[in-house]
């Protein structure tokens, strides 16, 4: 078995391409620093071609260290897609808000460098080095708006916290080796299957990896840092931990639970299971009583962890095909929400409070329209996206006899149809705020909200493609 350089093209591609973009920030003016953005999306589109290349070739390289099938390819260009929309996204926001733009893209390529390992890693270890590279560079980006104390306070929050949760992660790393002997998924799977018993350190390293991939998923209780961190954290970077980082936090812990331990089933089915429900029950509630919409969003991608939770505890293919479906539309709503908010927000994203949002439709009839479509999607309203993913992961759960977690999931999306519509409400039923007048779109923008748009509906009414893809990466 050699090194197979080619398991890790996207990754590389990456790798130099935010190394460029590091070396040539200082060399170009500030003025100019807004070009650096093509760059970037020169990287992560090169990265993604040779992701969409490598479709439908399995195997392993370095070692053994990774995996290469479909299913850590799908999650790639998932990564990738989010990386390019949250880059175009960034370009206007950065030059409105006077920000360094190479370091910016530099720190984003290396963040989805991080989530690509996470994504096709056949190791504990290399998980922790992926997650590492992702955490690491996502502290910074949180803390990007240097001038904001809210952003250098939620940096340090973050880090605070983040650093304990990989004291966890190491902790539960260390268990399973001490009782396995290894740290290789393939290997950990074999031992347990010819064991007669397990060993308590085995069942504390399960708990622990839950608690530290639990952090980053930010599902209940380890949600407390979500909110704070995304009011502070500059608009792109909040949809990054919203979207991105989330969905490399569970597309890890799936590799791990349903790679390494199948055996022990049984007992992390229940784990998440109660850990599902708090996560909804938290969301949900905590989001109705926010009057930020930032913090709103917030408690709102809690609650989707805990969708996301039901799907993984179906423990079946149809579960792992709906969760991956369920990302691609959570993406698609979320990066489509933050882009309208980030432009209506103006600069130092002084317009979040919900109240400013009063009366938009008058004054920005298409922003407007835009955002309360992806609402509309995130409420789980049919012929949309999110329709679509809650009804697979439902059904997934259904076929899996969970019926009381089904139930409980619904009752809690009800609950969120509420603050979703009470957004819609205010912008289509009140009277114009005083303070919020019409404002350039800038065309990167513009793109980015017509893409998610076209992809949250095109996804709600055929949503064939996506859930084929799915469906070939969801065969372990």
């Amino acid at each position: 078995m050699d090194l197979e350089y080619t398991t890790l093209l996207p990754e590389i591609i990456l790798s130099l391409s935010g190394i460029l973009l590091m070396m040539s920030a200082p060399m170009v003016d500030r003025e100019r620093q807004h070009s650096l953005g093509y760059p970037a999306l020169l990287g992560i589109g090169t990265a993604f071609a040779a992701t969409v290349v490598q479709w439908g070739l399995s195997g392993e390289g370095f070692y053994g260290m990774v995996f290469q099938d479909s299913f850590s390819q799908l999650c790639k260009l998932l990564f990738l897609f989010s990386a390019a929309a949250i880059t175009l996204s960034a370009m206007s926001y950065l030059e409105r808000e006077k920000l360094l733009h190479g370091e910016f893209f530099a720190l984003l390529s290396f963040a989805t460098v991080g989530m690509c390992l996470m994504a096709s890693s056949a190791d504990l270890i290399l998980t922790f080095l992926g997650l590492e590279i992702l955490s690491v560079s996502t502290y910074i980006l949180v803390a990007f708006r240097e001038k904001d104390p809210k952003s250098t306070e939620s940096a340090l929050k973050y880090f605070i916290l983040g650093a304990f949760s990989t004291a966890f992660l190491l902790y539960g790393i260390a268990f399973i080796y001490g009782a396995t002997g290894t740290t290789r998924y393939t290997q950990v799977a074999d031992f347990l299957s010819s064991a007669s018993f397990y060993p308590l350190a085995l069942a504390l390293g399960l708990a622990l990896i839950a608690v530290g991939f639990g952090f980053k998923a930010a599902v209940t209780p380890f949600h407390v840092w979500t909110p704070d961190v995304y009011e502070g954290a500059p608009l792109p970077i909040a949809m990054h931990l919203a979207v991105s980082s989330k969905a490399a936090a569970l597309v890890a812990l799936l590799r791990i639970f349903y790679q390494m331990l199948p055996d022990l089933s049984q007992q992390w089915e229940g784990m998440l299971s109660i850990s599902a429900v708090l996560t909804m029950a938290v969301g949900n509630i905590a989001a109705l009583t926010q009057t930020n919409i930032k913090r709103m969003l917030a408690y709102s991608s809690i609650a989707h962890a805990g969708y996301l939770l039901v799907g993984f505890c179906a423990n079946n293919a149809s579960g792992v095909q709906a969760m991956l479906f369920y990302l691609f539309a959570y993406a698609l709503m979320n990066v489509g929400a933050f882009t309208v908010i980030q432009v209506m927000a103006r600069d130092n994203e002084r317009f979040l409070s919900i109240s400013d949002f009063r009366g938009t439709a008058r004054r920005h009839p298409y922003l407007s329209a835009a955002l309360a479509s992806f609402l509309v999607s995130l409420a789980g309203i049919p012929a949309t996206a999110g329709f679509m993913g809650k009804l697979f992961m439902f059904a997934a759960a259904i076929e899996s006899q969970h019926y009381t977690l089904v139930v409980i999931a619904l009752l809690a999306s009800a609950v969120g149809l509420y603050y979703y519509l009470r957004v819609i409400v205010l912008m289509y039923m009140w009277e114009p705020s005083d303070i919020l007048e019409p404002a350039p779109v800038p065309l990167s923008a513009k793109i980015v909200i017509a893409i998610m748009i076209i992809g949250t509906f095109y996804l709600g009414i055929y949503p064939k493609p996506i859930l084929d893809l799915a469906s070939e990466a969801a065969i372990f």
